[in-house]
């Protein structure tokens, strides 16, 4: 089945990640119109100049979508641009591990559950007010395999990715008899060239590729996923 988001107004955020390019590759062909949101934006245009650089697409100034006013601001200069908000990407977020909990930096903490979790909170409650007016919209969160269960030395992240989980749940009971579809995706290893320094005598060829991810996140924005609200979809690769 071949997926067209033809015309859709697309908000991706960490978009200069390497699971936000993905994402915005995949858009791009499935004829979607782009808001590129990220701390970064810079490195969009270097590293997607033929897609961030297209009329129909629109790279947001620097957002930091822990802050509430940041995001707000940025939300409405895409609805002043395109007019409304179809679906909603968060694959911003963030990895920090390593300690024992009764070890763990508060500072530590916080940056997980922040960048993790309340960036999801914050852009969610600023977008679906647009979405609800219109009776329509798909919000496609991004957890982690960590979201299933607690591991030694992972606390903070498994903690901030349970929370995302949590959220997709709660606003898809919310908002389903209202036209919006509320999901997430629980990427297992993602094969990035980050994952490959750090853990170089790993199989790579078991990891979940980032356009594979990219793959499942178009068809839960798509109209083929209209009748699945609150899912939690695993996309673990061959790990």
């Amino acid at each position: 089945m071949k997926l067209e988001l033809t015309d859709r107004v697309v908000v991706i955020t960490g978009a200069a990640g390497n699971l936000g390019l993905a994402v915005a590759k995949e858009f791009s062909t499935a004829g979607a119109k782009i808001a590129f949101v990220d701390r970064t934006p810079g490195r969009l245009t270097e590293i997607l100049s033929d897609i961030a650089g297209a009329d129909n697409h629109f790279v947001a100034p620097a957002t930091d979508v822990t802050a509430p006013d940041s995001v707000a601001t940025t939300v409405t200069e895409i609805v002043n641009r395109f007019g409304k908000i179809d679906v909603l990407v968060n694959t911003a977020g963030g990895y920090r591990a390593g300690t024992p909990l009764h070890e763990t930096p508060i500072g530590d903490w916080d940056f997980m559950l922040n960048l993790n979790a309340r960036s999801v909170f914050l852009t969610c409650q600023a977008v679906i007010p647009h979405m609800l007016s219109r009776g329509y919209g798909k919000i496609i969160n991004v957890a982690s395999r960590a979201a299933l269960n607690g591991e030694a030395y992972h606390a903070a992240y498994s903690v901030s990715k349970t929370a995302v989980v949590r959220l997709t749940e709660s606003m898809a009971g919310e908002l389903k008899q209202a036209g919006i579809n509320v999901n997430c995706i629980m990427p297992g290893m993602i094969d990035t060239p980050q994952n490959r320094a750090a853990m170089p005598d790993s199989d790579f060829s078991k990891w979940v590729s980032t356009e594979a991810i990219a793959d499942v996140i178009l068809f839960l924005a798509s109209e083929a996923a209209r009748s699945i609200n609150g899912a939690a979809v695993p996309v673990y690769g061959r790990s």
